[in-house]
């Protein structure tokens, strides 16, 4: 069981960066339709799905940066036999996946308009009250926070988190489903198996 990726496999670090990202986005929309769907506004419940809601999405940004930091510095596995258009396809969509990855916890803390209780540990301030929001939007852009929050937020809510994830992620379940059922080969092998074989 190898830490750091081989050629044959994902390494023992890549493979659990991978499944708790996973898991986290699992349980960021978990807890968002939950607040929207079983319970009231300005609840103790809805808020407790609310910081569950941002605790996970800022335990995703983290993750991301250290997953690209590892994929950097870490070899790929060789890709499995396929077209030059699907491996340019597979490319697009991991990058794909790894910009939304970035830009929705990113978007999600910034146009948020309370602080964070970290999985109810400690606070993470607000963006609304840092330097950086005072100086770069109130300050240069010359915004309020209500005028800033409104299209992030559609940004995050609506495009992003309602549509382009979900297909993103259908996209990549479905092409693992694909490779391991239908072309039979070592793609999701490679995130799951503990051998270097």
């Amino acid at each position: 069981m190898n830490l750091k990726n081989t050629e044959h496999n994902y390494g023992v670090i890549a493979k659990h960066l991978h499944w708790i990202t996973a898991l986290l986005f699992l349980g960021a929309y978990i807890s968002v339709y939950f607040g929207q769907w079983f319970t009231d506004p300005k609840t103790s419940e809805n808020w407790t799905a609310l910081q569950l809601h941002l605790s996970f999405g800022i335990s995703i940004g983290v993750l991301v940066v250290l997953r690209i930091i590892w994929r950097i510095t870490n070899i790929t596995p060789k890709e499995e036999p396929g077209t030059n258009l699907e491996h340019k396809i597979a490319k697009f969509g991991h990058l794909s996946l790894y910009t939304i990855m970035l830009i929705l916890p990113i978007t999600g803390y910034i146009g948020t308009g309370v602080a964070t209780e970290f999985y109810f540990l400690f606070d993470i301030p607000k963006f609304q009250d840092t330097i950086m929001f005072k100086e770069l939007i109130e300050n240069t852009l010359d915004l309020s926070f209500k005028e800033f929050e409104k299209p992030i937020d559609f940004i995050h809510k609506n495009i992003l988190g309602a549509w382009l994830a979900w297909i993103l992620i259908a996209g990549h379940i479905g092409a693992a489903l694909y490779h391991h059922f239908i072309r039979k080969d070592r793609t999701l092998y490679k995130m799951t198996n503990n051998n270097d074989s």
